[in-house]
């Protein structure tokens, strides 16, 4: 286990969030009110299991995985799909794949003194998101 990401982390920039939206198929009036919410992420780590919490005014999803291990990823509330995800350590970098869908899918969290980077991708968009470590 190279990184602990345990903490809670909240967003200080979100680039391209609406157009990584549209690659997925968000309908608008979603994707106008998403561009504006600034969630944050509660991360705990025990060993290789992680838990991703993403707290928001509009809603809440949670992200339960085990490092390594594939698992179908119910997207409900986000883009309504399901994913077969799978998540792995590449040095300290965390590295999601989603298979669905849409093609690409995925995402990369790192860390880089105390804030939380957060890169998205679909269909060859990519969004980038940064938290600053709170507690």
């Amino acid at each position: 286990m190279p990184v602990n990401y345990s903490g809670y982390w909240r967003m200080q920039s979100n680039e391209n969030f609406e157009e990584y939206l549209k690659a997925l198929d968000v309908n608008v009036a979603l994707r106008k009110i998403a561009v504006l919410l600034k969630p944050d992420k509660d991360i705990s780590q025990t060993g290789d299991r992680v838990v991703i919490k993403t707290i928001s005014s509009l809603r809440n999803y949670i992200m339960e995985f085990d490092i390594g291990k594939e698992f179908q990823e119910d997207l409900k509330g986000i883009d309504d799909r399901l994913c077969k995800t799978t998540v792995t350590w590449d040095g300290d970098k965390l590295v999601c794949v989603q298979k669905g869908e849409k093609e690409g899918r995925g995402w990369t969290h790192w860390i880089d003194g105390d804030e939380l980077h957060l890169e998205m991708r679909a269909e060859g968009v990519t969004c980038k998101q940064v938290f600053k470590k709170v507690h």
